[in-house]
Order: structure tokens, then sequence, then C-alpha cells
């Protein structure tokens, strides 16, 4: 793991007493003394937290402050690319197939993503999708996974609609972990209402796929029990209303956290 410079900072207060015995005690004004730490060497202080980018050596600030742990930070960053992921395919698709669906879920789920750019800039978290085309991606997983389902969507109709299923699914797992990793208000707030919404999505996709294939879909991802829950269930509007994105589907009800 790359080591960064910490400086740490000794506040040493010194009493001079003057040499006559008649004159009032005085006290120096406190010294502050610098010592820097060699990267190559190990440094253990509790108070003092560092995260570790893409190797271009920026500390969060989010971290340093103790307002988010490394992990919320590493949601945070996944899930922001992670939407885009989700637009990017949409849009894709509906490029190809022309399927309302699509273009509709696609543009509740710009609205996802940049929620999530919220936090970023609020908790001064460098933003890997900031100036991301679309289709390309600072994770490798992303990326790979972008490829593969674009891919896959390309073959049929059916194919693109199975791919939104599959998005939706794999959406709703990485929320409901993230969610059980944090405790921070902000990421709660906007975590619950991503998955109320990829819940939404999930269920359009599946209703144009059952419609499209005339069979019963079977869930990729997620358990049967937890895919019956869902479909069974209503739209879902999210914490605190506020629906956004609208169009088929629906959109995830969005609350962007305050300042």
């Amino acid at each position: 793991m790359k080591k960064y410079v910490v400086f740490f900072v000794l506040i040493i207060m010194a009493a001079a007493v003057s040499a006559c015995g008649n004159t009032p005690e005085q006290v120096e004004e406190p010294q502050v003394i610098t010592t820097v730490v060699a990267e190559d060497q190990q440094v253990e202080d509790t108070n003092i937290s560092t995260s570790e980018d893409d190797g271009q050596g920026q500390v969060y600030s989010a971290v340093l402050s103790g307002t988010l742990t490394e992990d919320e930070v590493a949601g945070l960053l996944f899930m922001r690319e992670e939407e885009k992921l989700a637009h990017d395919v949409y849009m894709t698709l509906y490029e190809l197939w022309g399927q309302p669906v699509f273009k509709n879920i696609a543009a509740s789920e710009q609205i996802h993503t940049d929620t999530v750019k919220f936090l970023l800039d609020k908790y001064e978290i460098p933003d890997p999708a900031d100036i991301s085309p679309l289709g390309q991606f600072s994770d490798r997983d992303l990326q790979a996974l972008y490829d593969q389902l674009v891919e896959m969507g390309s073959a049929s109709m059916a194919d693109a609609l199975t791919v939104g299923t599959a998005v939706e699914e794999i959406d709703i797992l990485d929320l409901e972990k993230y969610l059980a990793q944090t405790e921070s208000v902000d990421l709660i707030q906007v975590y619950e209402n991503l998955l109320a919404g990829s819940k939404n999505h999930l269920r359009s996709f599946v209703s144009s796929l059952e419609r499209q294939a005339g069979e019963i879909f079977q869930p990729q991802y997620l358990s049967q029990g937890a895919y019956d829950e869902i479909i069974s269930g209503s739209f879902e509007s999210g914490r605190g209303g506020g629906q956004m994105g609208g169009g088929f589907g629906g959109g995830k009800g969005i609350v962007t956290p305050s300042n």
C-alpha cells in the first residue's frame, strides 16, 4: 500500500523563570515542532486515517476528518460509476432497439448518478466519473461488465430487456451491501432511495420482458424469495417522497442530503 507523508505537530509548553527572584514568573509562547515521517516508515496513529485511490496519492478529506470511513468512501465511488453504468447501458440499448423503457429509465439513472456525485462533492472526494464519456469507467470490473452487457443486449430485444433486469438485480444487491456497511445519515438516505428505484426498474423490465418473450422471468442474481417479494410489491417512492425520473418504471425517489 502506498504510504503518505504524515506531519505530526507537537506543542511543547516551556516555563521560563526569570533569574531575578523578585521578577514574576513568565510563560513562553508555545513552540511548534514539525516532524516529517519518511514515506517508508510505519506510522501508527489511530487518529489519522488515509485512503488509497487509483494510485495518484490523493487523501480523501472525508476520511481524514472522520466523517466517513474508507469503506463508505469506496462504496460511494463504486455506486457513482455503477449508476452511470446503468445509464450508459440503457442509452446504448435504446439507440440500438428504440425501446422507450430504456430511454425513460436512463433519464432516471442520470439523476441517480448525479445524486451520488453530490455526496462526493460534499465530502470532497475525487469524482471518478467527472469527465468520463458514455461507456467508459475508471473501475475495471465495471468497464468489463459494461462491455459484456452491451454485447449481450445487442443480440435481440429480449436479450436487451434481460440485460436491464440483470443491471437492476446487481444494483439491488450492491445497495443492500453498502447500506449494511454505513451509519451515515446522508448515505442511508440516498442508498435507500436508490434501492427503491432499482426495485421499480426491475419490475418495469420484467413486465416488458415477459410481454416480449411470453415467459415467466426467473431471477439471475437475487434469491427467488427476495425476487418474489420485490416483484409482488407496489411502486416505491423512497424516503421523503420526492419522486424523480418519471417515465416508464418511475424514478428513484431522490432526496438530496442537506449541506
